[in-house]
């Protein structure tokens, strides 16, 4: 019994693998392209990475301890596999630890409020409790000077109440046409009624303005967790770096908002009681993770996956981006397992300080100009979980006939999803942009969006469940095929030439977008 146990077991596993195989219409027989879709398929790791990086290390705040923590355990991932790898420190960061946090309102009634302290906001050193004003209405500074000493001792409501939660698609489905036009109506002018008539006429924005509010005492400004242009989706909060340096400030969910601007409107004495924990230790090194397959022929040109390794921290960074993390270290794990030595060097590139302005990336493009000088190809994912359907050129107009000859070498079952923007324009919202601003060929994979946008970029809903393991399996295999069939052609990827869009103003094409520099320390970054 124990001679025939394996025998059947390897039988079995010999069809598995030809099953795999033969289920998919493949345009060539190349070996490598059919060990990598029986390799992402039947052996995929996806599951227990994004399980371990989401759950139990958690967002991965630039310069956090979870971002050191997730670092680590990227270096341990690659070098069990066998994969070199190594971090690179491009600054320092401000390291900021979020607490626990209550938001409560004391009176007129007492109620638990939904809401955070914004990321990198001072905390309040225990519990304080004060009467909630709202921005005045002015029009000069010199009226808002007057006014500044009403402030003292007091929350400020410092955005504008959306007069209702409700997404606009509901509205549309629900609604009247005339009952919506008039609530858009409405809306469009009280936001403009709050924003012009009154905080601009502050002479103050930003920074500038909290740090005038806490010389005059207020206890700590309040903001809703939901920025123009309104509510997208239910129950979802945006969060972003805070804008005040002295005092807490405290953002409330959309409902939560508008309930204590109503009673403030309408003098009915609302009171706050906060006791939001935050903590700053100084700077501390930043550092991006890159491992690399070395190249056997061509060791000096690149292929690079990308995708940026730090997140906001009100969820886990699931969609933003722990799946483009963990497909390109899918991606690479699939390489070593079935192409280890590639023509052309195969980095898999994982940044640090996307969310603050591309800082790991465009530090890492400035240090290395001889990987921006020897790029074949970066592909970038920063999108969401949702399968790869869409590619554009970003302008290099010879682009185009590579990615079709690629992908016509692919199952059809995964091809024949994606098309081609070609030439296309460049996306400067994520890490390919800190390449192509260099000239250099460096692409974003457009996904599927899975209300992207809506329920999990930036929110408090970006959290492990919303992840679609199937649509990361594909796109592990489509980056691990890509990445092999661009480390073996024996051409290069044209960077020439390139075109802008026409430019409204002068009709002619715009200039190449110049490249940001990054900053590279917390203070570097501050207004």
């Amino acid at each position: 019994m124990r001679l025939v146990i394996p025998t059947v077991a390897f039988a079995a596993g010999l069809l598995a693998r030809a099953t795999s195989v033969s289920s998919q219409t493949f345009a060539s027989n190349d070996p490598v392209i059919q060990r990598i879709w029986v390799e992402g398929k039947d052996k995929s790791q996806l599951y227990p990475l994004a399980q371990a990086l989401l759950d139990s290390i958690g967002p991965r705040l630039t310069g956090s301890t979870e971002q050191e923590q997730a670092n680590d355990w990227a270096l341990a991932f690659y070098r069990k596999l066998g994969i070199p790898v190594r971090t690179e420190q491009y600054g320092t960061w401000m390291v900021w630890r979020r607490g626990i946090a209550h938001i409560d309102l004391s009176a007129p009634r007492i109620r638990p409020l939904d809401g955070m302290l914004s990321t990198w906001s001072p905390g309040t050193n225990g519990t304080v409790e004060g009467p909630v004003v709202l921005f005045p209405k002015i029009d000069s500074t010199a009226a808002f000077e007057a006014w500044l000493p009403q402030v003292r001792g007091k929350f400020l409501l410092l955005s504008f109440p959306w007069p209702s939660c409700r997404p606009d698609t509901n509205w549309q489905e629900f609604a009247t046409p005339e009952s919506f036009e008039r609530m858009r109506k409405d809306r469009a002018d009280a936001f403009d009624a709050w924003y012009t008539g009154r905080l601009r006429k502050s002479g103050l924005r930003g920074p500038a303005l909290v740090r005038r509010l806490a010389e005059a005492g207020a206890l700590g400004i309040v903001t809703s967790l939901v920025p123009p242009p309104g509510p997208q989706g239910w129950g979802v909060h945006k969060i972003s770096t805070t804008i005040a340096e002295r005092i807490p400030e405290v953002g409330l969910g959309c409902e939560d908002y508008g309930l204590v601007f109503r009673l403030a409107e309408n003098n009915q004495g609302p009171i706050l009681r906060v006791n939001a924990d935050a903590e700053f230790t100084g700077e501390v090194p930043v550092s991006n993770v890159i491992a690399e397959l070395r190249g056997t022929e061509k060791p000096n040109e690149y292929v690079v996956l990308s995708a940026h390794f730090d997140s906001w921290d009100p969820a886990s960074g699931a969609t933003d981006n722990g799946s483009g993390t963990v497909v390109m270290m899918e991606a690479l794990r699939i390489l070593k397992a079935v192409y280890p030595n590639p023509k052309r060097t195969i980095l898999a590139t994982h940044w640090s300080g996307e969310e603050q302005g591309l800082n790991g990336s465009g530090a890492f493009a400035a240090d290395h100009p001889e990987v921006v000088s020897g790029l074949q190809i970066l592909l970038n994912q920063d999108g969401g979980t949702g399968r790869v359907v869409k590619i554009s050129m970003q302008g290099f107009t010879g682009a185009g006939t590579f990615f079709r000859r690629w992908l016509s070498q692919m199952p059809s079952e995964i091809s024949r999803q994606i098309s081609l923007v070609d030439p296309g324009t460049q996306n400067r919202g994520t890490d390919n942009f800190s390449f192509t601003c260099h000239g250099a060929p460096a692409f974003e994979l457009g996904s599927v969006g899975w209300d992207y946008e809506t329920y999990t970029w930036h929110t408090n809903r970006d959290s492990f469940d919303k992840l679609v393991f199937d649509d990361l399996k594909s796109n592990a295999s489509i980056v691990a095929m890509l990445a092999y069939l661009a480390a073996e052609d024996p051409l290069r990827v044209p960077r020439e030439p390139r075109i802008t869009p026409t430019e409204a103003r002068t009709g002619r094409p715009a200039p190449w977008p110049a490249c940001i520099p990054p900053a590279r320390s917390w203070a570097q970054s501050r207004p």
